[in-house]
């Protein structure tokens, strides 16, 4: 879908995990106590390259359908304990939800994350957001996007450039995840940032940026 016309107002959407947290450490911490757990090895490697699904669809990747449940909800109880412990806000996150607040738009985080989890996140990362949907992916995250009427969309994995594709609005990608630059560039950004530190002065040409 072509980006729509003649938007500059309005919310702006930021992706939660390695967007403006740094997630991974608590992530990472969580699955190898569910390992242990479970007795199930599970290859990090692996998970940190699909970094930004759905829990439930990495749990896929190493559960049978039967233990799946059970894997999902041991991962939390891991996760929403480390979270409070090992998350950081990432470079430039808070200044990022400021400049959008200034500018007199809110800032809306829409995360694939489960609400349980991204309270702690939030609270360790000593960030907060105007709006949260949670539990999001890909084409829902498009919906998402379309039905608050977002003015453009940050993240840092392929998907989140294809879900701002599909709803219509600039992707801005940040490579602090999984994935770099030109696997960004690939998925369709508008607009590549080296981190969100330079997410404000972006976003001041934007707003001043004539309608095309």
């Amino acid at each position: 879908m072509p980006v729509r016309k003649a938007v500059r107002a309005g919310p702006v959407g930021f992706d939660l995990d390695l967007t403006l947290i740094d997630s991974r450490p608590a992530i990472m911490a969580a699955w190898r106590a569910l390992s242990a757990d479970t007795g199930v090895p599970i290859d990090l490697d692996q998970v940190d390259s699909r970094m930004g699904i759905k829990l439930e669809d990495e749990v896929g990747y190493w559960y049978p359908a039967g233990q799946q449940q059970a894997a999902v909800a041991g991962f939390r109880r891991h996760y929403v304990v480390l979270a409070s412990q090992l998350t950081t806000a990432l470079p430039g996150a808070a200044e990022a939800i400021a400049a959008v607040r200034r500018a007199g738009q809110r800032a809306v985080i829409v995360t694939a994350k489960h609400q349980v989890s991204v309270g702690p996140s939030l609270a360790a990362a000593g960030l907060s957001a105007d709006e949260i949907y949670c539990h999001v992916h890909g084409a829902e995250k498009a919906a998402v996007l379309a039905r608050i009427g977002a003015a453009a969309y940050v993240g840092d994995t392929p998907a989140d450039m294809a879900a701002a594709g599909q709803a219509g609005v600039p992707a801005i990608g940040v490579p602090t995840g999984s994935f770099d630059a030109a696997a960004l560039s690939a998925a369709g950004a508008s607009v590549l940032l080296a981190s969100l530190t330079e997410f404000p002065s972006w976003y001041a040409g934007f707003l001043r940026s004539p309608d095309t």
